[in-house]
């Protein structure tokens, strides 16, 4: 985890203007997710520089946004003007909330990125509410065209941490195998097939911690 923290803590000054040319698909994506946060407690992991938490504050009760990088929620907190939004340092693997402590929880592009993503998705059901929603929009890196897979290859090569490469639907199945039913997916497109899932807790499947 420290070399792919180290790679976030690089870019962190840039990753706002890099994400520029997926505006359209993230205004989507707020668009979606708004409606699922009103008025509700909401952990968001792996923030970056908190664009997601920032544009859907207006309509949650409260934001913890947390991500492995400092340099990372050093460049979210400098224009944090809601003081429904908190930011923090926080390993998604090991959280220091308590059992069932939030209505939603947002984890965005970040499951492909991380080694043993169904560990981090243990740590979610573990932190959220019984009747809670997990939001996980990720990118199916394995869906892409051509020109995706070229863009994939030289971000791999450049030090961008992919572990994990699905294709939307392989990702939805991986969503279910580890004890989530997926309630609605949207595939929005972007620099990579970006494959939106709201999820709640299977019913009498055991998660193991």
């Amino acid at each position: 985890m420290s070399e792919q923290k180290s790679f976030w803590d690089r870019n962190a000054g840039c990753y706002d203007r890099f994400m520029r040319k997926d505006r359209a698909a993230y205004e989507e994506m707020y668009t979606l997710i708004r409606p699922v946060v009103k008025a509700k407690t909401v952990l968001e992991l792996a923030t970056g520089t908190g664009l997601i938490a920032k544009h859907i504050v207006n309509a949650a009760a409260h934001i913890e946004a947390t991500d492995a990088s400092a340099e990372m929620i050093a460049e979210a907190k400098r224009d944090d003007r809601s003081a429904k939004l908190h930011f923090s340092v926080q390993d998604m693997f090991c959280l220091p909330y308590a059992d069932k402590s939030f209505d939603v929880v947002i984890v965005s592009n970040a499951l492909h990125i991380v080694p043993q993503p169904e560990k981090a998705l243990a740590e979610i059901h573990r932190v959220l509410k019984e009747d809670g929603v997990l939001i996980a929009p990720t990118f199916t890196h394995a869906g892409n065209s051509f020109s995706g897979k070229v863009k994939a290859f030289f971000m791999k090569l450049a030090g961008f941490p992919l572990h994990s490469r699905w294709t939307s639907e392989g990702y939805l199945r991986f969503l279910r195998q580890n004890g989530w039913s997926v309630r609605k997916s949207v595939v929005l497109k972007a620099s990579f097939l970006l494959t939106y899932a709201e999820c709640v807790k299977s019913e009498g499947q055991d998660v193991i911690f």
